[in-house]
C-alpha cells in the first residue's frame, strides 16, 4: 500500500536527511588510498551516535553493519571489510539514518586518489541520470516517467541500466511501496501524489545491466566485471515539485 506523508512525518525525515548529507560530506574528506570501508563504517556509526541518531540498515533482516559499501564491480549492498581501497578504485557508500523516527536514505559514489575520463564519465553519468529522474518527479506523473527518463540518457550515454534493485517508498520501514524501476515506459505505472516520499536511486554500469550475487547472500555485482556506480536521493512529492530531503548543498556542518 502507497502511504502519504504528513507535514510533521516530512519534517522528521527532513531532518534525518540533513544528518545523512552531513554525514556523506565527512566521509567525502576521508576516501583516499589506504582507507579501508571497514574504517569509513565504524566513522558513520560513531558519527551518528553523536548525533543522536542510529543506522537503520544495521540489523535490517539480518544485515551486520552500518552502511553499504561496493567496490568496483559491485552494484550494491556490499560488506565493509579491511581490505584497503586503492587509487581509481571507486565505492559507493550507502546507508539509512534514523534520527527520532524518522528515515532518510542516500548512496554516493567516490573515487579513490586520481580520477581518469572513463570514470568521470561513468560517474557524471549516474549522478545526471538521478537528477533527471528527479525532475520527472512531480504530482500527476507516473512512476515510468521516473525510469524512462533516467533510461533514456544513461542508455544514450553509453551505459546500462541495472534492472534487478530499485528506488522505493520510505517512511515508516525502510522499504515501502511503491518501486522505483530506473527505467520503463513513460505514462505507465502509479501516479504520483503529494506527500509521497521516494527513493531514487540509478545504478548504471559500464557493460551489460545483468547483476550475480555472492555467496553471502547480499553483494550484486556485475556479470562482465564492468564498474557500477550509484547516486541516490530521498525525496517528497510537493505541491511545488520534488524537494530532496537528502541533498548536501542544503546541510550544513
Amino acid at each position: 500500500m502507497i502511504t502519504r506523508k504528513s507535514k510533521r512525518e516530512i519534517e522528521m525525515m527532513h531532518a534525518a536527511g540533513k544528518l545523512l548529507a552531513n554525514c556523506h560530506k565527512e566521509i567525502a574528506k576521508m576516501i583516499q588510498p589506504g582507507i579501508t570501508t571497514k574504517e569509513i563504517d565504524q566513522f558513520v556509526e560513531k558519527f551518528l551516535a553523536k548525533h543522536g541518531a542510529t543506522p537503520e540498515q544495521k540489523g535490517y533482516n539480518g544485515y551486520e553493519y552500518a552502511t553499504c559499501a561496493s567496490i568496483n564491480d559491485e552494484i550494491c549492498h556490499g560488506f565493509p571489510r579491511d581490505e584497503k581501497l586503492v587509487d581509481g578504485d571507486i565505492v559507493t557508500i550507502d546507508m539509512v539514518v534514523n534520527l527520532n523516527g524518522g528515515l532518510a536514505d542516500s548512496a554516493w559514489t567516490y573515487v579513490v586518489g586520481e580520477s581518469d575520463e572513463k570514470t568521470d564519465k561513468l560517474l557524471e553519468v549516474t549522478k545526471t541520470a538521478l537528477y533527471k529522474g528527479i525532475e520527472q518527479a512531480v504530482a500527476g506523473n507516473r512512476i515510468g516517467d521516473i525510469g524512462h527518463a533516467i533510461q533514456q540518457f544513461a542508455e544514450g550515454e553509453g551505459f546500462s541500466v541495472v534492472r534487478d534493485f530499485t528506488g522505493h517508498g520510505i517512511g515508516r520501514t525502510i522499504h515501502e511501496d511503491p518501486h522505483i524501476p530506473h527505467y520503463g515506459l513513460p505514462g505507465k505505472g502509479p501516479r504520483l501524489k503529494e506527500g509521497m516520499v521516494v527513493t531514487i536511486e540509478p545504478m548504471i554500469n559500464e557493460g551489460d545491466w545483468k547483476s550475480k550475487m555472492d555467496s553471502n547472500g547480499w553483494t550484486a555485482r556485475t556479470v562482465d566485471g564492468g564498474r557500477s556506480a550509484q547516486f541516490e536521493h530521498t525525496i517528497v512529492i510537493t505541491e511545488e515539485g520534488p524537494m530532496i530531503l537528502t541533498d548536501q548543498d542544503e546541510a550544513v556542518n
